[in-house]
């Protein structure tokens, strides 16, 4: 695993941080962004298109591949500093990017992230507080983005999000997955089909057969080499097991709460540095997979 800022292949660079990460693919005479980042990342991205000699004005578009608030915080921003730019994204993206009560709430996130950062008076000065997304290109399965010398082609692979698109790169065997396969930390992954858990799986059998050698994740880096290889395989028999768990916590509980809180703790003893809104992903998950009458959902949604 790649997890630092820097070069991935001769084509392809990780940008932002660790915990939040996304892409710069070179096409030689074009470039793209795979990701979205989170908005405080703005002045470590900065430093590091200097320090990697990123020429911004080749940058065509900008490819959203999920919407929730840790993958597209730092769009606007982008936007703003680089307005040549196409914003893309799926037209279920789309549409949720165009709803004022899914905006103000990624707003909401991204500037607790950027006060918990003390970033309060950079972002003031800057200007990378989240302002809101219009996006330009609907992309959908089986679209081909041509960016100077290299092809990518779009797949629809819901489950974590109802708007998740990926990205592959038959040159490179490289595969932008954001979260489709899980969220990775350190030694430890975690199943997120937090929209459908059944599309999640189905999702994942799907990606499963492409031949990587690269895989893009947009939290805690990159795999490459056979720990590309190997990650669908794993993440398959990650969801599996998360399934089994789920299922069978609750037949002991009887309880969407009890189980929750059984498997969180069982998530963040493995990976404390996990996001504060695991607790509501799984409780997404324990409803969808126990058919429990569902409850009503906080304002930001995983749909």
């Amino acid at each position: 695993m790649i997890v630092e800022p820097g070069k991935i292949t001769e084509r392809i660079t990780l940008l932002g941080a660790p915990e939040s990460c996304f892409y710069h693919v070179d096409g030689g005479g074009e470039a793209v962004i795979i990701g979205g980042g989170m908005a405080h990342l703005a002045p470590q991205v900065h430093s590091q298109i200097e320090a990697f000699a990123i020429d911004v004005k080749k940058i065509s578009r900008l490819v959203v591949l999920h919407t929730h608030f840790d993958h597209c915080g730092l769009v606007p921003y982008l936007k703003k500093r680089w307005p040549w730019m196409k914003v893309a994204a799926s037209a279920q993206g789309k549409s949720r990017l165009s709803d004022p009560r899914v905006t103000q709430t990624i707003a909401s996130f991204n500037q607790m992230a950027i006060a918990r950062a003390k970033l309060e008076q950079e972002a003031a000065r800057l200007g990378f507080e989240f302002t809101g997304i219009d996006v330009e290109q609907s992309l959908q399965e089986g679209d081909r983005l041509v960016c100077g010398e290299v092809a990518i082609d779009i797949l629809e692979v819901p489950g974590h999000s109802s708007c998740s698109i990926a990205a592959y790169v038959p040159e490179e065997k490289a595969f932008f997955v954001s979260d489709a396969t899980g969220v990775y930390s350190k030694d430890f992954s975690f199943a997120a089909g937090n929209s459908n858990y059944d599309l999640y799986q189905k999702s994942l059998q799907r990606i499963a057969t492409y031949p990587v050698e690269t895989v893009l994740l947009e939290h805690y880096g990159a795999a490459v080499g056979e720990e590309a290889r190997s990650l669908f395989a794993k993440a398959v028999e990650t969801a599996e097991a998360m399934r089994a768990s789920i299922e069978k916590t609750y037949r002991l509980t009887r309880d969407v709460a009890k189980t929750t809180e059984t498997i969180t703790q069982f998530v963040l003893a493995r990976s404390p540095d996990y996001f504060g809104v695991i607790p509501m992903v799984i409780g997404q998950m324990v409803k969808f997979i126990t058919k429990a009458p569902k409850e009503t959902e906080g304002r930001w949604r995983t749909s």
